[in-house]
């Protein structure tokens, strides 16, 4: 198990996907992970938190800190990241 990632996926250089919610040395490693789905852009070093789905055809712009859902068709930047652009 992992990220599980769809067809046509861009991920640019240096962007990072957590896969543990709660760190904790005592607790051990717990995974989490999310799905990216067809056709999705990740911006170069973005980084999506663990649990995560990002939408088809969803933009993810470089250095933006993905905290929440994405959904499809829609642009995210920033930190957090927030909807500039969306389908509806």
């Amino acid at each position: 198990p992992g990220w599980r990632i769809g067809d046509s996926v861009f991920i640019g250089p240096g962007a990072r996907f957590a896969n543990d919610k709660k760190p904790d040395l005592n607790k051990g490693f717990v995974p989490v992970y999310g799905y990216v789905e067809q056709g999705a852009v990740i911006g170069m070093g973005a980084l999506i938190l663990p649990g995560l789905r990002i939408g088809k055809d969803a933009i993810v712009g470089a250095g933006a800190v993905v905290t929440k859902d994405v959904p499809p068709y829609a642009t995210v930047v920033g930190n957090p990241a927030r909807v500039v652009k969306s389908a509806t």
